[in-house]
């Protein structure tokens, strides 16, 4: 084009850039829609998700009519977004499309006075138009996929947000925890999940080898915080937390886990066998070994009435067993690879009395000679704790045995005898 006009030329490289600056324009208005539809598809797909899992509590509560409202104001708000988005940035491409006819039809102006005043012959002029139309082809190429880039950037936005949040800290090269016996000690530990608002702070603790320390008080004092921590599920903010003298920091969290044994509040099981589930701790683990750990823990007799015993399928989370089956499922696990410390988080919360008062037998020949950390709200299953920590508000605020404790006639005493009143 430079070759046959010069001028004209200058025309076409001035205007076509403008179809860009278009695209540009549009596109960066509709960048907030895309965020928007987005942001509220997250919204409706984490609400069904919530609903659709605890369908069970939404009956029960009658919240069908609520909740159908709640997803049609959702699902209102991502149509409308969905809308404007599609319809704005659907105006790129024909945006695009005009600038660059208008500066076809600029072309063929002032290349047509430029040919009756004999600058040029209708030939070049002819060829000059289909080099034209070949030089802005690749600028309505680029304005259509402008759209889908910026529907791309506002997801992708949303992928870096949780790919930026901090790293959990690496433990590659720390040593390895062999050999463990079983001493805890706390020293000056202060931990918050958010720094605004204060959890525990300065708690101290030494924990010999073999004794069983109960941790008690009233929800959200900082118990099962104190387990996370010393499970390493969180770094502490302050002080340290050191098992037979190492610094939990400074060893692999897979070293200082299978030290562990921990059974929870909420149980989990794989989908797999009751063999399977039951060996997970100890995959080496003989059949009699496994049978003996399944007595201990009151869950032999229910498991050989399944269809097929202990090669019955689970499904996810234990499938038709109860809750109190499967947390005897859990109580057998950890009961089977035994390791040198234990953590029972509420362990038998969701057992009969009768089963428990068994279940606490087995417990107590499992402990004997371990480490172990209790967290008990009935604080009937913790009077043959050695020690017994009374948090309040993430500081130990008593310390003691069951009868010293009630001699004292504090806070413990409160909490206990309020449990039997009426």
């Amino acid at each position: 084009m430079l070759l046959l006009h010069p001028g004209i030329t200058a025309v076409v490289v001035i205007m076509t850039p403008l179809s860009l600056f278009v695209a540009k324009f549009i596109s960066t208005h509709t960048h907030d829609m895309f965020r928007l539809q987005s942001e509220t598809r997250g919204q409706q797909t984490a609400f069904i998700d919530e609903m659709v899992n605890n369908q069970k509590v939404v009956q029960a509560f009658c919240h069908e009519d609520e909740n159908m409202t709640a997803f049609d104001e959702i699902n209102a708000r991502l149509s409308k977004y969905s809308l404007r988005a599609t319809f704005f940035s659907s105006l790129t491409n024909p945006g695009t499309r005009f600038v660059n006819n208008t500066v076809y039809a600029a072309v063929a102006l002032v290349g047509g006075f430029a040919a009756i005043n004999g600058s040029i012959t209708a030939g070049i002029l002819s060829s000059f138009l289909s080099y034209v139309n070949q030089y802005t082809k690749p600028f309505n190429e680029i304005s259509g996929v402008i759209t889908e880039l910026q529907n791309a950037l506002t997801c992708a936005g949303r992928i870096f947000e949780l790919i930026e949040e901090p790293a959990q800290v690496s433990d590659e090269g720390n040593a390895e925890l062999t050999k463990v016996r079983g001493e805890v000690s706390l020293q000056n530990v202060s931990f918050s999940y958010v720094p605004e608002v204060s959890l525990i702070e300065h708690l101290n603790l030494n924990v010999a080898h073999g004794k069983r320390v109960a941790i008690v008080g009233p929800t959200g004092c900082g118990k099962t915080t104190l387990i996370n921590l010393l499970m390493r599920f969180y770094d502490v903010n302050e002080g340290s937390i050191s098992v037979d003298g190492s610094d939990i920091r400074e060893v692999t969290r897979h070293s200082l886990r299978k030290h562990y044994g921990m059974v929870l509040q909420e149980t989990w099981l794989k989908n797999g066998t009751v063999r399977e589930n039951l060996c997970m701790g100890k995959p080496d683990a003989t059949e009699e070994e496994m049978i003996i750990a399944a007595k201990a823990s009151h869950a032999h007799s229910f498991i050989k009435r399944l269809p097929q015993g202990y090669d019955t399928l689970l499904s996810e989370d234990g499938g038709s067993l109860s809750q109190g089956q499967k947390q005897l499922l859990c109580i057998a696990r950890v009961m089977l690879c035994l390791p040198p410390m234990l953590i029972l988080d509420e362990a038998t919360s969701s057992i009969d009395t009768r089963t428990e008062l068994k279940i606490q037998d087995a417990f107590a020949r499992m402990m004997k000679g371990r480490t172990s950390f209790i967290v008990a709200h009935r604080l009937s299953t913790i009077r043959d704790a050695d020690v017994i920590l009374v948090m309040k508000d993430g500081h130990i605020i008593e310390q003691g045995n069951h009868a010293s404790l009630l001699q004292k006639g504090g806070f413990y005493s409160k909490l206990y005898y309020s449990q039997f009143e009426g």
